[in-house]
């Protein structure tokens, strides 16, 4: 059987932007990681598979609602009463700059659990991605540890994004301990130049990436904002510069990045050579670019189609060496 398709794993939000400096009225956005990454997967034309918990009442249903207008498989998703889907307030400061408010779970016990886990998607998947924003929790995180056992006996290929979000845990001590347990599993890791800092403990990225060595991960990103983004593979690293843009808001653009690589490892395999590193790292790159085109995560994030009208993906397709 070919494996297609991606799986996700998490918690879904319910992004409340406020439109504008008096934070009173807000625009209701589909939003978190492990969503947007699904969402990005499938307008790239990838099956997509969504797991996570949700309820009943109406932000569940637009959660749910929205993902099937994005043509999300949620049938591996457990519907309970109780649970309330999670909420991020963003609000706009006086030069108009949109910043993280408050986070809203009035349900934080209801995750999905390791026995509502279902084996059937990652005996069909190409990919498992996860983060790390639910491993804070330890039903979630038994979850997850389940869902990896899942991925590598079928397998799938890991990728793991931290996307770390510190006012969630316990301690800065908890939340590396914990994310760094999981990195030697992982086929596939982007962070943050801040995110590799904090787990490594270190100070320049070289540094870090020579501890970060230790977990012997085939494939990391290192993602550098306005500078572009680093790529490590096989002891080599290599650097392509960010697309030049003028940002509305980089809320998702990570997620938009992160969706580009798992598109090309779809679609091309896993990369042998530097030269392909930097085509997959080159697409990310514009694709996040893109999405901070618009507010809110999913808006701007371009389809298949708009990739082709665009020309992004004939420059991608160019490259036509053996991976």
């Amino acid at each position: 059987m070919v494996k297609k398709g991606v799986i996700s794993i998490g918690e879904a939000f319910v992004d409340l932007i406020a439109i504008d400096n008096t934070n009173t009225s807000y625009e209701q956005f589909l939003g978190g990681t492990t969503v947007n990454v699904a969402v990005g997967a499938r307008r790239l034309g990838i099956p997509s598979y969504y797991l996570c918990k949700l309820g009943t009442n109406d932000s569940s249903r637009f959660v749910k609602g929205e993902l099937e207008k994005e043509q999300v498989n949620q049938d591996y998703c457990i519907q309970v009463p109780d649970k309330e889907v999670c909420k991020v307030y963003v609000h706009v400061n006086e030069k108009g700059e949109r910043y993280f408010h408050s986070y809203i779970n009035d349900t934080p016990d209801e995750v999905l659990t390791e026995e509502e886990l279902r084996e059937a998607p990652f005996e069909q998947a190409k990919i498992f991605y996860f983060g790390s924003g639910t491993l804070f929790h330890e039903k979630a995180q038994k979850t997850t540890v389940k869902a990896i056992e899942f991925a590598k006996k079928h397998d799938t290929l890991i990728a793991f994004d931290p996307n770390i979000r510190l006012k969630r845990w316990e301690s800065e001590q908890q939340c590396r301990k914990t994310i760094c347990s999981f990195l030697a599993d992982a086929d596939i890791l982007k962070l943050t130049e801040d995110e590799l800092f904090f787990l490594t403990e270190s100070t320049t990225i070289d540094e870090g990436i020579q501890k970060l060595s230790l977990y012997t991960v085939p494939y990391v990103w290192i993602t550098l904002g306005a500078e572009g983004a680093c790529a490590i593979y096989d002891g080599q690293k290599t650097k392509v510069s960010a697309e030049k843009i003028e940002a509305v808001d980089t809320t998702g653009a990570g997620d938009a990045f992160m969706a580009g690589l798992l598109y090309c490892f779809h679609e091309k395999e896993a990369p042998a050579k530097l030269r392909v590193l930097e085509e997959y790292t080159k697409f990310g790159n514009v694709l996040g670019a893109w999405t901070a085109t618009k507010a809110g995560a999913l808006t701007a994030f371009p389809s298949l189609e708009d990739i082709q009208n665009q020309g992004m993906k004939k420059e991608y397709r160019e490259n036509d060496d053996p991976v």
